[in-house]
């Protein structure tokens, strides 16, 4: 029980670490130059997005969760065909990934909290 307490508080620490890195960029873009150092702030926040799915995947691995290491690298996955997509189609595909990567996301977590909680529900 331990285990997830200590993987849920990484995972929550990761994606908010993320989460203002990506804000930050964005912010910088807005308010200061829409580059950063040549590149679109924009992009540079997916790339944030993309790389925080990828560590919070990483360290599901590490805690020997593979449900949620897939789910998190199947939106790493998505994010990467939105960001390098080329077509309407590719961008799609990495929509579409994200969507279902998300749904399985939550879908394992509230599996894992009925598990550690014993209430089902």
């Amino acid at each position: 029980m331990a285990e997830t307490i200590e993987t849920v508080d990484v995972q929550g620490t990761a994606i908010g670490v993320g989460t203002v890195i990506a804000m930050a960029c964005l912010g910088y873009g807005t308010v200061v130059s829409r580059t950063i150092v040549g590149i679109e702030a924009t992009t540079i926040a997916m790339w944030v997005f993309a790389g925080t799915f990828l560590a919070v995947g990483t360290l599901h691995a590490a805690y020997g969760y593979a449900s949620l290491a897939w789910g998190y690298g199947g939106a790493a996955v998505g994010w990467l065909f939105v960001i390098l997509g080329t077509s309407g189609v590719r961008v799609g595909i990495g929509l579409l990934l994200l969507g279902l990567s998300g749904a399985y996301i939550v879908l394992v977590s509230r599996r894992l909290r009925s598990e550690t909680n014993g209430s089902g529900v």
